[in-house]
């Protein structure tokens, strides 16, 4: 059983913050939309967004405050559900939302520059790159259970608010990569995307088939709770993974099928037959090119 205990999760101080948190958050969202509902009213703002975001923010409500919080403190078994939570269903509601696009529509023009500016950047690039995602957010749940560090954050409440904090944004980044709608310096094509959700799938599956075996973990907690939370993290990973993939299909807007059509159209109008039918009649034979104000300089 963790550490802890439930005294660790049910303080005034562990449940008002977030708690403040998560509304200032909300607010702030809500400040930018009539912001920009009010600077663009023909374009307005989405309300699906921003009931993405909304929604997003109250799954985080449930998974750091009572009674789940109290639970996760206690039990294996609402860790992991802290940990679908956090770090899967709410990043997905949160990055649909379009925080990014919201705050360069908002931002003055030279800070929406500033801005554009840093997410071009090598640095960004590098954390935004797919592979530098997925080995975050599930490459980093192997380093969690198969060593000592689950453990670890377990008696330590500023560590488990950074195991938090990694779920959460390590869940935003790979979410935001895979399929959100701001734009991304790094993000692939759709079929690489696909085969990178694909593996995180397939990680998912294996870490989870590990943990309900007892193979290679290190949680401290008995066995029906580890069993129990390997199956969470199973069934409640496909779920979220799946919703992921629709998302992406949902967002997907194929570029190149317009750009072809483009080059398509550009192409048959400058064909041979396009162009006898756009250029002016040849000049009669023996016809003196100017005369009678006909000619190129005869209009000038």
């Amino acid at each position: 059983m963790p550490a802890h205990g439930h005294d660790a999760g049910s303080g005034l101080p562990e449940t008002l913050l977030p708690a403040l948190v998560l509304l200032a958050a909300a607010g702030a969202y809500l400040l930018l939309a009539r912001r920009a509902r009010l600077r663009n009213p023909a374009l307005g703002w989405s309300r699906w967004r921003t009931t993405g975001f909304l929604t997003g923010t109250v799954l985080l409500a449930v998974a750091l405050l009572p009674p789940v919080a109290g639970f996760a403190h206690e039990d294996f078994r609402g860790h992991m559900v802290q940990h679908m939570l956090i770090g899967m269903y709410a990043p997905l509601a949160l990055v649909l939302a379009a925080p990014v696009t919201l705050l360069l529509r908002t931002l003055p023009a030279v800070r929406g520059r500033q801005l554009t500016a840093v997410l071009h950047t090598p640095p960004a690039r590098v954390i935004a790159h797919p592979s530098v995602a997925l080995a975050l957010s599930t490459g980093s749940l192997a380093v969690l259970y198969f060593t000592p560090l689950y453990n670890a954050t377990t008696g330590n409440p500023a560590a488990h608010w950074l195991l938090h904090a990694h779920f959460l944004l390590s869940g935003c980044l790979f979410a935001y990569i895979i399929a959100g709608p701001d734009p991304a310096p790094s993000r692939p094509g759709v079929r690489a995307r696909l085969v990178y959700l694909g593996v995180a799938i397939a990680a998912h599956a294996v870490i989870s088939q590990l943990m309900y075996g007892g193979f290679w973990i290190d949680i401290h907690a008995p066995i029906h709770q580890v069993q129990a939370g390997a199956e969470i993290m199973y069934y409640g990973g496909d779920i979220a993974e799946l919703l992921l993939a629709a998302a992406l299909v949902a967002t997907w807007r194929p570029e190149h099928r317009r750009q072809t059509t483009r080059n398509t159209h550009a192409e048959r109008e400058g064909s041979p037959a396009s162009a006898a039918r756009t250029s002016p009649p040849p000049a009669p034979t023996g016809a003196v090119p100017g005369a009678g104000g006909t000619g190129e300089h005869g209009s000038e």
